[in-house]
Parts: structure tokens; C-alpha cells; sequence
């Protein structure tokens, strides 16, 4: 019985090959968008590798000051000085680490090339927090911070880029008007906190003018000793932010500060939230109810499509019947044509999005990229899939399958 419905199946299939390509195409098209967005999210937002330690560390970008007297409030990026006489001490914190908030551009100079490049300055700590694979010498430990070393780290592409057919080790290169060592070369990594061409300890610069600003061009990595730790982590840097004190109180008096998850960090910066989890929930809600949005628009296509076909299939359907096909039967086959499109509009769903994340990765348009699939995700949206595809068939197909035989082959259904 199971063979004789597949064997119909695909003999609608060939006949009706425009239908079919549409459907399908729906179906790729959906499957492919959920699977690579939801990789891209996944990799920025929950990452493993260099950033496995994400369930046990938070990190703070910004902080935000403003007097309860007076009107105005200041927001920016952290100093050094807030970090390593607020943030250091924390007694819930295993690790903290400051570096800077996003890598800066610099110009390498090298035998006779110049090269723009992202430069991060780091602690010895950073290197504690993330776990980069080491391909080649060492990482900034605490002496080289201690003793402001010209030195620097460099991932595998920038090493390859600037000494070409050369060991990379001892090498030296201009940045800033500075000379620096190569110390050691890491794996390229595309992660927020992991990302840059070149590390170096933020001691080594010109000037130590940087330790003296509550306000300045770093953020800060605090890890918990467990996860089941975190909460009291981020309940004492809030407490913390009530101690802060400006050499002028007059300017600022009042000092809020968070520490976040990349999640709660994303959605407080872009909702400009100053609640305990950034307004997670609320961005949650709305990427869920986007998400509905995003599956219901296919899913009321495949049904206008499916009632369409079905319609123009009311002389089969009336011959059958005349033949003794029962109703039972007859919704068996047309919601058994819709399961089969979901099954393989899936299977080459897969396929797409797999090819679409391997070109991401190669072109270079997401730098140092390395993202797999989410399988979990790619069930969950087969699944949905498969009960749209079954509810957009089976109400048509039961209607259908009720007509009077006479009618049907008149084609006056």
C-alpha cells in the first residue's frame, strides 16, 4: 500500500513539475535562511573553542555616569582606572581581564610593505579567559605586562602576511611608531572578544597616561569559577558600580555598570536597556514572534498552493473514486505528496545552507570565520516543516476527498 503511494506520489510529481519546483523552492528557501542565520547566531552568541568559557565569564563595555542633581549623563567605553581598581578585586570573579574594546587600525610598517591591520591590547589574563591554540611560541604572560615588552602575538594569517617564507618568530615589525618582537603566532579566530591580527600587552604604549581615566578605549572580562557562580559575579559588579568615585563630584555622582553575557550585551546596547538582563526577554520575544512570521508566510503559501492543485485535481480525484478509492485513502496519498516535498525540499535545504556557510568561510567577506551547522536546529525546523506541510494538506485533501464522484468528473466541485 506504502509503495503504491509513493509510486503515485512521484508520478504527480513528474506531471506536475511547475507545482512541484514551487513548492520546493518554498520549502529550500526557508529551511536555508533559519539554518544559516541560526549558525551565524550561534557562533556570535554561544561560540565554542576560543570562547568555550562563555557560560562562566560576563564582560563590560560600557558604563554610564550622571549626577543626581543635575541633568546629562555620559555613557562610554571603560578606562583603565575603573577596571583595575573597581573590577580586579571583585571576590566572586576567578579572573578578571582588561583589553581593549575593540581591536584598533594600525599601520604595519615591514621591509618596505604597509599594512592596515586590528590591533588588541591585552593583559596576561585574557590569555587565561580564552583558550587560543598556540601553533607557534608563546602568549603575553604577566612579566611581559609588568615590564611593558615590545612584544607582540600574531595569528597565522597575519604571520604568513607580513613574513612570507620566514620563520616567524624573533621578527620585528613597526606599529605606531613603535618596534615590536613576535613572541608567538595563534590560530585566526572570528569571535568577539577573540578577534585581531595582532595582540599586545597594554603596557606597551608611548604613554601611561591610560591608567589614570575611568573613561577610556577598554572593556573587561570577569570569569566565575563556575557557572553556578555567575549570579553573585554580576549582583557585586553592580554593587561595585555604586563605589565609584570621580576626582570631580560634581560632575558625576551616580555610576551604572553591568556585567553581561555576549546575549545581554547585544540587546543592551541595542535597546538601550538598564535592566539586570540587558532586555534579553523582550528581544527574545520579538526575534521568536519574527520568527513565527518568517515560517507562516511559506506555510500560507503552501496552503493556497496545495488548495490550488487539489482543486484542478478534482477529476482524478472523481475517477478514483469511482473506482472505490475510500476518502481515508485518498487523504493518505495527497497529505503523503506533501510530506515527500518536505523531505527533500529539507534534504536539499541542508545541502544549500551547508554550501552558503562553506562560501562565507572562503570568501573572506566575515574575517578568520569558522562555522558549522546546527543539526538540533535543522530537526526542529524539518519538523515544523513537515506539520506545516501536513496541515496545509490535509483539510484541502479531506474536502476534496468528500465530493460526489459525479461532480468531481464534471469538474463542478
Amino acid at each position: 500500500m506504502f509503495r503504491n503511494y509513493l509510486l503515485t506520489a512521484w508520478k504527480v510529481f513528474m506531471r506536475r513539475k511547475l507545482f512541484t519546483a514551487i513548492n520546493l523552492l518554498c520549502i529550500v528557501l526557508t529551511l536555508m535562511v533559519l539554518l544559516v542565520a541560526t549558525a551565524l547566531l550561534q557562533n556570535t552568541f554561544y561560540p565554542t573553542g576560543v570562547e568555550g568559557k562563555s557560560d562562566r565569564f560576563v564582560q563590560m563595555v560600557m558604563m554610564q555616569s550622571s549626577h543626581t542633581g543635575k541633568g546629562g549623563t555620559r555613557r562610554g567605553t571603560l578606562g583603565y582606572k575603573l577596571v583595575d581598581k573597581y573590577l580586579k578585586p571583585l571576590k566572586n570573579a576567578e579572573l578578571v581581564s582588561v583589553t581593549s574594546s575593540i581591536p584598533s587600525s594600525v599601520s604595519v610598517y615591514q621591509d618596505g610593505r604597509i599594512s592596515s591591520l586590528d590591533m588588541r591590547l591585552t593583559d596576561a589574563e585574557y590569555w587565561k579567559i580564552l583558550d587560543f591554540t598556540v601553533l607557534q611560541g608563546r602568549v603575553i604572560n604577566a612579566d611581559d605586562v609588568a615590564q611593558g615588552r615590545m612584544v607582540a602575538v600574531l595569528n597565522e594569517s597575519t604571520a604568513r602576511k607580513l613574513f612570507p617564507g620566514q620563520t616567524y618568530l624573533d621578527q620585528k615589525f613597526s606599529a605606531n611608531g613603535q618596534i615590536f618582537t613576535v613572541i608567538g603566532v595563534v590560530r585566526d579566530e572570528m569571535h568577539m572578544n577573540a578577534y585581531a591580527d595582532i595582540w599586545t600587552p597594554v603596557s606597551a604604549q608611548p604613554s601611561s597616561d591610560y591608567k589614570n581615566s575611568l573613561f577610556g578605549q577598554y572593556g573587561a572580562l570577569m570569569m566565575a569559577r563556575s557557572p553556578d557562580d555567575l549570579p553573585a559575579l554580576k549582583k557585586e559588579i553592580m554593587a561595585v558600580a555604586k563605589t565609584v568615585q570621580y576626582d570631580d563630584p560634581n560632575a558625576f555622582n551616580v555610576t551604572k555598570f553591568w556585567g553581561d553575557s555576549k546575549l545581554q550585551l547585544f540587546s543592551r546596547m541595542l535597546l538601550s536597556s538598564e535592566d539586570e538582563d540587558g532586555g534579553t526577554s523582550k528581544l527574545i520575544g520579538g526575534v521568536i514572534v519574527l520568527m513565527l512570521l518568517f515560517m507562516a508566510l511559506p506555510a500560507l503559501n503552501l496552503i493556497n498552493l496545495n488548495v490550488g492543485r487539489i482543486m484542478e485535481r478534482s477529476s482524478e480525484i472523481g475517477v478514483r473514486k469511482a473506482f472505490g478509492a475510500t476518502s481515508r485513502q485518498l487523504v493518505a496519498q495527497l497529505v503523503l505528496e506533501n510530506v515527500l516535498l518536505c523531505l527533500i525540499g529539507g534534504a536539499i535545504g541542508l545541502l544549500c545552507a551547508a554550501g552558503v556557510l562553506w562560501w562565507l568561510e572562503g570568501s573572506g567577506l566575515i574575517p578568520y570565520l569558522t562555522v558549522h551547522l546546527n543539526f538540533a536546529v535543522f530537526g526542529y525546523g524539518l519538523l515544523i516543516t513537515l506539520v506545516f506541510g501536513v496541515l496545509s494538506g490535509v483539510i484541502p485533501a479531506w474536502k476534496m476527498s468528500r465530493l460526489d464522484p459525479v461532480h468531481a468528473l464534471k469538474g463542478t466541485a
